[in-house]
């Protein structure tokens, strides 16, 4: 076995054609006379050719007639098809150029590796040795480039036939491919492993070498702006350490182009309606590791708008009317982004009217003495249009009338440009296809109408999945779930589920049909088992489980659109819940103990029934309802529990959010909500005939991680803190202090009767690598508060009711301080915290809706092993009894 090497490196891109072009197998004789004539004239003649050396003597012409022609040498092919590619036959005349001619044509099949034409007086032997087959090929080196991307670039196979050609050809398209990975430096080297029989294997030893950044962009002639604020307007980025993630830094020609119409763009939404790229060039540095790019710029003068009017030839459209709204005016600075959105605009106002194929085009006017640009917008007539037919494409699985329904217009209808983009809103907000949907605008069968055709392209609604992860908030977490939101191509969702960790448990079984009987009418019904471990923390940032809650239910919904933003959601809900408390833990002598629970937690154990019956009020013009980047929605919600069972409260809720696009990718979005509950229950008491909170526990809202980032699960709010007082002796006096040991401080959120939640968060665009990584950054603001409980009533030593107490002007905003002892007192308000006999000390803090805020970042990663959010927030204003918490996380993975 022997192995050749056929030697080819990668260049600057003028020169790889010729490096190629020279590229053979050692040992074997270069191919004569090709194309170009300098290269014939360098390349020796092959052996057996009738060419004299140059360096010899002139000799008498060689010419004769053709007495006999044999071919020796051919293993695959037989002698008739080998003289069949040449001019030469028996009884012709022949000279030096004719058999010159016969080598070239059988070179020029690229069947042969060497060829020889020997003459002996006439009778001629064509004596060829093959090109070898091609019995495998293989990469090698390549790491960057798996081999599923490379293989198809090559043209080569097995049980070919070898020529070089092909080989050049393949490595030229192996460079490409690096290329436009923007790895400059890799080198392709082919090699050639002979077997027997005249086979081969062929070898692509590559080297990858690093990724080609770009080190430097210059920039020459620009007067009018900096350097630095021309680069922000291109997509190619200077390398820096902290583009880690970016992949603009990465050289890429057809960027370039890109970059000078980014450039020319900025400098006509500046009013220089002259500006032009002189040149752009790219240079490699000689290491191939990074490019310098350096644009040669004309700025030109800067240009205002002159006389700006709208010509209307369609009757329903006022040329005066559309003028005096146009959002450019004469002495403003000339923006060449702004006429082009002033075409959309008009040419969509032309819509709205029922005139689709409306010609908006705008005459310029420029008058260099005065820099001015008078422009002239120009609508031309043409009919009014209605929609003669709605096509619906790609739809494999969907049904067609799930897309249908959707359409807010109908065959027959009068054309309207903002139904058609509410349109395509409804459908992109279906889930059930893939976001690039287009709604082609198509003439129909006559000038007035014209065809609807929706292109979509199915994507998978199904989900199966079992998975495992951890989070801040539960510890460990497993769950399974089969859901398919578009069951049976109908539109409906299916959803089971099961959810398990350390602090709740879940089935649920959930079905939606959207249209009820094909009726603009939502159907929908859950059932439910929830089990709750709700827990208090402790000193040590242990928790502690306290009551525990299991609901069983089910609930019924309906949904009815009122307007086309409009729709009402009404619910009724059934809900059994059993809240009880480790009687090993907290009971005495059979009965719920408050020395060793709290007033507050053994008014929550219990069993009752509550029916509810509720409804939403929501307005919605958001985009997308699943991500938005533009529109508002709005919710009222109330549910009224005391249709029968035991429990009485009007609950009421309010939520909005506003989504705005604030360019280059950026979403801005600005929600809140807020809540109140109020009991139709009346005074309840205790069984000490103590009056308590006319709300259970289990009922009330609480505020923190997740909704609420920067403080810890039910973080924010009024809460008891107890403290386990220990003695002290100190020259005879025995006092007791708070001991501040692990587990001797106590902490329960109680929650609240009335809360509000505000956030404000700007989602930050990356690179297109990034995006492939699924990171979606973002910084926010949250602000909100819980409160409107009333005072739990702290108790005695002894257990029995201590009474309410005013704080003093020492104790904290919105909290109440007592003391417990040995024996029944009055309960003792203030900082004196030193008395005899006492055990512990409660507070009663963070009743108050003086507002909380936080502020942060967060990132989300669709990460290889599963979905991850990490929030990093930091509370800047709190009250006392809150608990903030600096990072949150949560990651799962699906297997």
């Amino acid at each position: 076995m022997r192995v050749t090497a056929m030697k080819s490196s990668l260049r600057q891109r003028p020169v790889v054609a010729a490096l190629l072009a020279t590229t053979m197998i050692a040992g074997l004789p270069a191919v004569p006379a090709m194309a170009q004539q300098a290269a014939a004239q360098q390349t020796p003649a092959p052996a057996g050719t009738l060419a004299a050396p140059a360096s010899a003597p002139a000799a008498a012409p060689i010419q004769g007639t053709i007495r006999a022609i044999s071919v020796i040498g051919t293993q695959r092919l037989e002698p008739d098809t080998v003289l069949s590619y040449t001019k030469l036959r028996i009884g012709q005349p022949y000279t030096q150029e004719s058999l010159d001619q016969g080598l070239r044509d059988l070179y020029e099949t690229e069947l042969f590796a060497d060829v020889q034409i020997r003459n002996d007086n006439g009778a001629l032997t064509v004596e060829v040795k093959e090109n070898p087959v091609i019995n495998r090929i293989v990469l090698e080196g390549n790491k960057r480039l798996k081999e599923d991307k490379i293989r198809p670039e090559i043209k080569l196979a097995p049980r070919q036939i070898y020529t070089r050609s092909k080989v050049r050809a393949d490595v030229a398209r192996i460079v490409e491919l690096y290329r436009r990975q923007g790895r400059f430096a890799a080198t392709i080297e082919p090699k050639m492993v002979q077997l027997d029989q005249n086979r081969v294997d062929i070898v692509f030893e590559i080297s990858e070498g690093p990724k080609s950044k770009v080190r430097q962009i210059n920039i020459i002639g620009n007067e009018k702006f900096k350097d630095g604020e021309l680069r922000t307007q291109m997509v190619t980025k200077q390398s820096r350490w902290f583009r880690l993630f970016s992949s603009g830094t990465s050289y890429d020609p057809d960027r370039l182009a890109y970059d000078q119409q980014k450039l020319r763009q900025f400098y006509l939404t500046e009013g220089y309606a002259d500006f032009r790229v002189i040149s752009a060039v790219a240079e490699l540095t000689p290491d191939k590791q990074d490019f310098i790019i350096t644009y040669v710029v004309e700025e030109g003068d800067r240009y205002k708008f002159g006389d700006v009017k709208v010509e209307s030839d369609i009757r329903d459209l006022s040329g005066d009317g559309l003028t005096k709204r146009l959002p450019m005016k004469k002495g403003d600075w000339y923006n060449a982004k702004q006429v082009e959105d002033t075409v959309d605009t008009l040419s969509e106002t032309a819509g709205l009217f029922g005139y689709a194929f409306a010609d908006v085009s705008p005459d310029f006017n420029r008058q260099k003495d005065t820099l001015t640009m008078g422009i002239n917008f120009r609508i031309a007539n043409a009919p009014r249009v209605y929609v003669e037919r709605v096509d619906i494409n790609g739809n494999t699985l969907t049904q067609d009338k799930v897309v249908r329904r959707e359409f807010r217009l109908a065959e027959g209808d009068a054309f309207n440009s903002f139904l058609v983009k509410r349109s395509k809103d409804r459908i992109n907000s279906l889930g059930f296809f893939q976001e690039k949907l287009d709604v082609e605008q198509k003439p129909g069968s006559a000038p007035d109408r014209i065809i609807l055709e929706t292109n979509v392209q199915e994507k998978s609604t199904g989900e199966l999945s079992l998975s495992a992860g951890f989070s801040s908030l539960e510890r460990f977490i497993v769950s399974a779930s089969i859901t398919q939101r578009n069951f049976r191509g109908k539109g409906q969702e299916l959803r089971t589920s099961v959810n398990y960790s350390a602090y709740s448990k879940s089935v649920e079984v959930g079905f939606t049909e959207p249209y009820f009987m094909d009726k603009n009418i939502a159907l929908g019904g859950d059932i439910y088992r929830r089990d709750l471990n709700s827990f208090r923390y402790l000193t040590s940032n242990t928790r502690d489980t306290t009551y525990e809650q299991s609901t069983t239910g089910f609930q019924i919904r309906a949904g009815v659109p009122i307007t086309e933003y409009m729709s009402l959601a009404l619910r009724y809900s059934l809900n059994y819940d059993d809240v009880t408390l480790d009687k090993d833990t907290y009971y005495t002598n059979g009965t719920c103990d408050p020395i060793l629970a709290g007033r507050y937690l053994c008014d929550a154990i219990g069993k009752r029934t509550t029916s509810s019956l509720g409804y939403s009020l929501i307005y919605d013009t958001r985009d997308n309802r699943i991500r938005a980047t533009r529109g508002q929605n709005l919710t009222l919600s109330q549910d009224f529990a005391g249709l029968g069972g035991s429990v009485k409260y009007v609950r009421t809720r309010i939520q909005g959010a506003k989504y705005v696009p604030l360019g280059s990718g950026f979403i801005f979005s600005l929600s809140g909500e807020g809540g109140y509950i109020h009991s139709l229950e009346g005074t309840r008491r205790d069984a000490t005939g103590a009056e308590v909170d006319p709300v259970r526990l289990t009922d009330r809202f609480f505020l923190g991680e997740p909704q609420f980032r920067g403080f810890d699960i039910r973080g924010v709010g009024p809460r008891v803190k107890r403290y386990y007082l220990q003695s002290q002796t100190v020259d005879g006096t025995t006092s007791y202090v708070r001991d501040t040991s692990n587990n001797n401080v106590t902490d329960d959120a109680l929650g609240g009767r009335v809360y509000y939640l505000a956030r404000a968060e700007v989602e930050i665009p990356l690179g297109s690598g990034a995006r492939e990584m699924g990171l979606r950054p973002s910084i926010f603001m949250d602000a909100g508060a819980v409160a409107g409980l009333k005072n739990p009533g702290l108790i005695n030593g002894d257990g029995s009711f201590a009474g309410y107490c005013d704080p003093g002007t020492d104790a904290p905003t919105g909290s109440t301080r007592v003391r417990a002892t040995g024996t029944a007192r009055a309960p003792v308000c203030g900082t004196n915290y030193t008395f005899a006999g006492g055990n512990f000390e409660e507070e009663f803090l963070g009743n108050t809706l003086k507002p909380r805020l936080s502020v942060g970042f967060g990132v989300n990663w669709n990460s290889p092993f599963g979905p991850f959010r990490i929030d990093i927030a930091k509370a800047l204003l709190k009250e006392p009894g809150d608990d903030n918490k600096l990072i949150t996380f949560n990651v799962g993975t699906q297997f």
